[in-house]
């Protein structure tokens, strides 16, 4: 009687121990591949690893490397957005005449309109800015963003263009 109260424990502890092993090794893999993900954008934004030691990070580690990446492509993108207004700014200036101080307001709303008929117009600047937009910001792509991390070799060699 004690030996099947003992088998039966230890098929349970078998069965719990297969369970957690299937577990670890999901974990395992998961792991690898955030790992991947990681030092595939840290090096596309061209940015220190963030485990200098060059040990495998596993848990909090891999935490703190997404924290830092997290936070210094928060930076880049900012640093891109200041970028491109300054840029936009700078070609309104090379060559129109418009009183820049109330340029760096932003939309100018017509006082005898609605906020929905503000909307509405701020929406089709907007769309009508669309095309020209693209080609100016063509101009300024390459000193904001990182080159692509072997760009074209996915896709027979003819670049990508998600726009």
């Amino acid at each position: 009687m004690v030996t099947v109260g003992l088998k039966d424990d230890l098929l349970a502890a078998q069965a719990d121990s297969q369970s957690l092993k299937a577990q670890i090794k999901g974990e395992v893999v998961l792991t690898g591949r955030l790992r991947t993900a990681i030092n595939d954008l840290s090096t596309s934004w061209e940015l220190e690893p963030a485990n200098k030691m060059g040990e495998a990070a596993r848990g909090n580690a891999l935490i703190d490397q997404l924290c830092y990446l997290g936070a210094t492509l928060r930076d880049r993108v900012r640093d891109t957005l200041h970028t491109g207004v300054k840029r936009a700014m700078a070609v309104v200036c090379s060559g129109f005449s418009y009183d820049m101080e109330v340029v760096s307001h932003g939309f100018v709303t017509n006082i005898s309109k609605t906020d929905a008929e503000n909307e509405e117009r701020f929406h089709a600047l907007i769309d009508e800015a669309e095309v020209l937009g693209e080609r100016l910001v063509k101009l300024f792509e390459p000193e904001v963003l990182p080159p692509e991390a072997d760009a074209g070799a996915e896709d027979g060699g003819e670049g990508r263009d998600d726009d």
